[in-house]
């Protein structure tokens, strides 16, 4: 045999003198295998470098072990904790889990999807792009479970980003500001839809002025682009729609000689690595973000070892306000004050 050519199970079923498909139980269902042809096979095999596809053996079942979970942007350390998470619960389950970064596009999402339904057993969609048509559509080729966005019909797992919001409105009118501002993120997020009206039925509430600026994007350059909309409003808080936006925010309210918090207080949301790294300190609405990705796999795997539908109902997990040095008593300076 040629040992530039990759050896298959003919090869080895050669070199055995056995028929390729005792060669392929050997591999799949050793015990079908006498025990002493069963180890010369995978002895000769060894030799010769043959390794079995785990995907062709799983052609006739559909049991490949893989998962997949689809991120907006495996750049944004939002994702590090719950890739972490959803790893964690894939291996405790002997599954491999596939990441695919589709860079905020709703197309790379379906693109990717598309290529990697044939190969996994589920999805977990991390912050989905796409319309909830195209997602349903998804969903009906392998068992699917949405983060943070409540779809009718297929499960979901959702911080409360209510709560997390009133919370954070409540914190700054604490603090005696009355001019608020919510610096948006992009227009298919789910989440930012929920943000924006919990903070302004809060607003509401405790008689609060409060306006939005944007989209941008998710990102610290998005934060950065907002800070002169910010700077030019009356304003003297902001709630931001991710960590990432509110740094940017602050880097960019410096640059134009607005001071963080003594002019304008910043909050953000997800408490991502690097929150409380930055100057000054980042309050932020914290989401658990390992057990986000560790709920979505574990709801997975039980819905696809279920005889029963499975459970469509959203499960919300708690949000919390982590008050930092970003955020302070309201300045008389401030124009609006």
């Amino acid at each position: 045999m040629d040992e530039r050519r990759v050896p298959t199970i003919y090869d080895v079923a050669e070199a055995c003198g056995v028929a390729p498909s005792t060669v392929s139980r050997a591999f799949s269902r050793p015990g079908r295998v006498n025990a002493d042809t069963a180890a010369r096979i995978r002895r000769v095999a060894e030799e010769m470098g043959y390794r079995a596809n785990p995907l062709a053996r799983a052609l006739p079942t559909g049991k490949t072990s893989l998962l997949a979970l689809v991120v907006s942007d495996v750049t944004n350390p939002f994702y590090f904790e719950i890739i972490r998470g959803a790893e964690l619960a894939a291996t405790e389950a002997d599954y491999t889990l596939l990441v695919a970064d589709v860079h905020e596009s709703a197309t790379a999402e379906r693109t990717a999807l598309e290529r990697a339904l044939p190969l996994v057993e589920g999805v977990v969609l991390g912050t989905s792009r796409m319309s909830d048509s195209t997602i349903r559509v998804m969903a009906k080729q392998r068992p699917t479970v949405v983060l943070n966005r409540v779809l009718t019909g297929i499960p979901s797992v959702i911080t409360d980003n209510a709560r997390g919001t009133r919370r954070a409105v409540e914190h700054l009118a604490e603090l005696g500001h009355r001019s608020l501002a919510y610096v948006a993120g992009p227009e298919a997020s789910w989440a930012d839809g929920m943000r924006w009206r919990a903070m302004r039925e809060t607003a509401e509430e405790l008689s609060l002025r409060v306006h939005r600026v944007g989209p941008y994007a998710p990102t610290l350059t998005g934060g950065t682009e907002a800070a002169l909309a910010v700077a030019g409003s009356p304003a003297t808080a902001v709630v931001a729609y991710n960590d990432l936006v509110a740094i940017g925010l602050m880097r960019g309210l410096a640059a134009a000689g607005v001071r963080v918090p003594r002019d304008v207080s910043v909050v953000g949301f997800d408490d991502i690595f690097g929150a409380e790294l930055c100057s000054p300190a980042l309050t932020t609405v914290a989401a658990p973000l390992q057990s986000l990705g560790r709920f979505a796999v574990q709801t997975l795997l039980s819905g696809m070892r279920s005889r029963t539908p499975p459970d469509a109902r959203a499960a919300l997990l708690p949000a919390q306000l982590v008050v930092r040095e970003s955020t302070a008593r309201r300045s008389s300076r401030r124009r609006g004050a």
